[in-house]
């Protein structure tokens, strides 16, 4: 296999997001995303690729919640990407778009807290979250009771604001 690259989602890429994320889903790691919401989100996204290769090795996105408040959503890699620092390349991708647009906070929910706790997040409470991220949890089938993802944030304050 070639060389595996970060690179943001193309038009291309939305039946293999919708793949992998499907893939994902069913073993009830993140919740599914439809066509239509990818289409409309796809520049929320990044991929990782490999020439030669068809398809996509992972992907993540980034998506503007509200005024300074931004969630890292979708991530996602193949198995043999894992543990190879390309989680960390993703999401670092995503971090640095959020700041680019001027966006200091970023919140995940999460299965993996122990990953996104080395990359500086931390626990918080799914009540400070702001209402409007439910919108999402209402097709879970393990909201509103039996929900076990874990909300995570991180602060990168503006050095404006310092």
């Amino acid at each position: 296999m070639e060389s595996p690259y970060l690179r943001k989602a193309r038009i291309q890429d939305v039946r293999h997001i919708h793949g992998i994320l499907l893939h994902h889903s069913r073993q009830n790691l993140l919740l599914p995303r439809s066509y239509s919401e990818l289409y409309s989100h796809l520049r929320d996204f990044f991929v990782i690729v490999s020439e030669g290769r068809e398809g996509i090795l992972g992907c993540c996105a980034l998506s503007i919640v509200w005024e300074g408040l931004a969630e890292i959503r979708s991530l996602v890699l193949s198995e043999e990407l894992r543990n190879r620092g390309f989680g960390r390349k993703i999401v670092d991708a995503c971090l640095s778009e959020a700041v680019t647009l001027g966006i200091f906070r970023v919140f995940t929910l999460t299965y993996q807290a122990d990953f996104f706790a080395r990359l500086g997040f931390w626990k918080i409470s799914k009540d400070t979250l702001p209402q409007k991220i439910w919108a999402d949890c209402l097709r879970c089938p393990k909201y509103p009771d039996d929900c076990d993802e874990v909300a995570m944030l991180m602060d990168m304050e503006s050095p404006l604001e310092r």
